[in-house]
């Protein structure tokens, strides 16, 4: 499950994204620190991984997305349930 979260997490930040270089992301930072990524791209692509996986992300766990770890561990998290 965590692979093909992280596989969608990194597609959907290719498509708002296009000029980063996805292989180099470190984890465990904030995707603002390491591309460039402002609030509307952040919203963007919160609203594609709700489209991907089919869930409703309240608005108070934004700020665990913030990172890719991040991601997975909320979305495996949430799927799993």
């Amino acid at each position: 499950m965590e692979a093909a979260v992280k596989k969608a997490a990194l597609e959907i930040l290719g498509r708002i994204a296009p000029e980063a270089d996805l292989r180099s992301l470190d984890p465990g930072r904030s995707f603002r620190d390491q591309i460039d990524f402002d609030s509307v791209d952040f919203l963007n692509f919160v609203f594609g991984l709700q489209e991907k996986f089919q869930l409703t992300i309240p608005e108070r766990d934004y700020p665990r997305l913030a990172t890719l770890n991040g991601c997975l561990e909320y979305l495996t998290a949430q799927l799993g349930e």
